[in-house]
């Protein structure tokens, strides 16, 4: 009976040590696909609820890990912070692809502000009520103010851009979605080392200066980066997607290994590649697109495989405790003190302090502590899950209702924006301007010869429900119509200012105020 039984264990060792072989290959690549499948399939049912797609990646990572039907026991918080971060560079390169440069300009200021001092007094009054009403010693009260006070680039960049917001509202959110990891980074892994935290000065300046460096390295390196790319054609449309996603993360490496903050550096850098106008920007973006939502399956599948439900029970209090000073507390009485000096609207002050959306962030920054040996730092993490699910189920569906009664809707009333799409012809020297008008468009009643185009732009085509022809100089555009315009490379960029003037201002755009003042120039 004991020969039978160490035969049995014999067998299961064997087992275990046999070597990686292409059959485990294969059923991995058909688990992640399946994966991959059900997550992509999960997009249609959070866009339909309004639930961040966060909420349904960390169900199917529970659903997987040792409390669920998968039964996958994961515990390596090292392997997910690493992937963690790598899949944060992904997203913020995504983010900053698609943040429009006129609208987060006259954002920044008071971005940096919530970013900087914002975050301060989040971390201060967050850790005092999980010091006083929760009983955490002050250094895991600090750490868990400082991990929940980063918003999390991934939701706000998915649920703002569904909602139509005022831009100075949408551009302070964004930046400071895409500012304020870097400073809490720093905080974090401050509050994660041995031994006391010295000289607070000493920490804001080393903050102060990781962030500078970081900027400056994102600066330059999006700045070489763009004009790289306009100036070198490459041999495939398909390389200038690769190219782009090496510049950004060439930013982020260069800004880590300089001892800056490689967060920041990867942000800046990819908003500046994203608004300078690249060769086959459908298809960078597209692919940008497809990397973030990979990026952000991956990471919350693999945040839901770390956490072990049954080990919650006993943080669901103090998580909801913390969280109800966090968004009640702290992050109103952020904005209103980092936005005091740039007179911003109420209704507007108390959308943002709603919208200060939770993700994956705050939950890879819990990890730092579990790495670093800090004690209690299970709970740490398991707080700082429970928070982010529970309150995040609460704020993403209700902003829209919250945005309609603030009348910050701006739904209503608002031409909607062309989708405008460019490929360059470098042979010829040229442009072909892919123009959908949309539902909302004022360019709806115009006809082709009064969309005024400069001299060397034309619309030579028009698909119109599912045929195309010809355009006359009297063809009337509709509602659905796709445009395809011509232009000549010195006129690029004024043939699509006029037509955006056109799509927001209607045939008198121009004479109006509406558009660029030389809109008329050339006719």
């Amino acid at each position: 009976m004991l020969g039978s039984k160490r035969s049995h264990r014999s067998a299961r060792l064997a087992r275990r040590e046999q070597p990686l072989t292409v059959h485990h290959l294969n059923q991995l690549l058909l688990v992640c696909s399946l994966v991959l499948l059900i997550a992509v399939a999960a997009v249609r049912i959070s866009s339909r609820s309004g639930l961040p797609s966060l909420l349904v990646y960390l169900g199917i990572g529970i659903a997987m890990g040792q409390d669920g039907v998968g039964d996958i026991h994961f515990n390596n918080a090292e392997l997910t912070q690493v992937i963690g971060y790598a899949a944060l560079v992904v997203i913020l390169t995504e983010g900053g692809l698609g943040t429009k440069w006129k609208e987060i300009r006259p954002a920044l200021p008071a971005a940096s502000s919530m970013a900087l001092i914002g975050v301060a007094v989040s971390v201060g009054v967050t850790a005092a009520g999980a010091h006083w009403l929760i009983g955490l010693e002050w250094r895991q009260a600090l750490i868990i103010g400082a991990v929940v006070s980063s918003t999390d680039a991934a939701a706000v960049f998915s649920v703002l851009r569904k909602i139509p917001l005022p831009a100075r509202v949408t551009g302070v959110l964004e930046a400071e979605s895409g500012f304020n990891d870097a400073p809490v980074v720093i905080l974090v892994v401050a509050f994660s080392t041995a031994g006391p935290v010295e000289h607070w000065y000493a920490l804001l300046g080393e903050i102060a200066l990781e962030l500078a460096i970081g900027a400056a390295i994102g600066i330059a390196v999006g700045w070489l980066g763009s004009w790289g790319l306009r100036h070198v054609a490459l041999p495939a449309s398909g390389l200038y997607p690769i190219a782009v996603m090496a510049i950004a993360v060439t930013a982020y490496a260069a800004g880590a290994l300089a001892h800056g903050s490689g967060f920041l550096a990867v942000y800046l850098a990819s908003m500046m590649l994203g608004n300078a106008k690249l060769p086959h920007w459908p298809a960078t973006r597209g692919f940008a697109d497809g990397l973030g939502w990979i990026a952000q399956i991956g990471m919350f599948v693999l945040l839901g495989l770390l956490v072990t439900p049954h080990d919650l029970g006993d943080d669901i209090w103090p998580a909801l405790l913390i969280g109800l000073v966090l968004t009640m507390i702290a992050r109103p009485l952020s904005v209103v003190i980092s936005l005091a000096p740039f007179r911003v609207p109420w209704q507007e002050q108390a959308l943002m302090s709603w919208a200060g959306l939770r993700g994956a962030v705050p939950i890879i920054l819990a990890t730092i502590p579990m790495v670093n040996g800090v004690e209690d730092s299970r709970r740490i993490f398991n707080i700082v899950f429970v928070l982010v699910v529970a309150y995040t189920l609460v704020q993403g569906p209700t902003l829209p209702w919250l945005a309609r009664k603030l009348h910050l809707d701006t739904s209503a009333g608002q031409a909607a924006d062309l989708g405008i799409e460019s490929a360059p012809l470098e042979r010829l020297r040229g442009h072909l301007l892919s123009v959908a008008i949309p539902a909302g468009s004022r360019m709806h009643g115009v006809e082709t010869n009064e969309l005024r185009l400069p001299a060397g732009a034309a619309v030579t085509l028009v698909v119109r429900e599912g045929k195309s022809f010809v355009p006359l100089p009297t063809t009337v555009l509709r509602r659905g119509d796709e445009l395809l315009v011509v232009t000549t490379d010195p006129v690029r960029d004024a043939a699509e200012a006029r037509l955006r003037a056109v799509g927001q201002g209607g045939k008198l755009a121009g004479w109006l105020g509406t558009g660029a003042p030389d809109d008329r120039a050339g006719r």
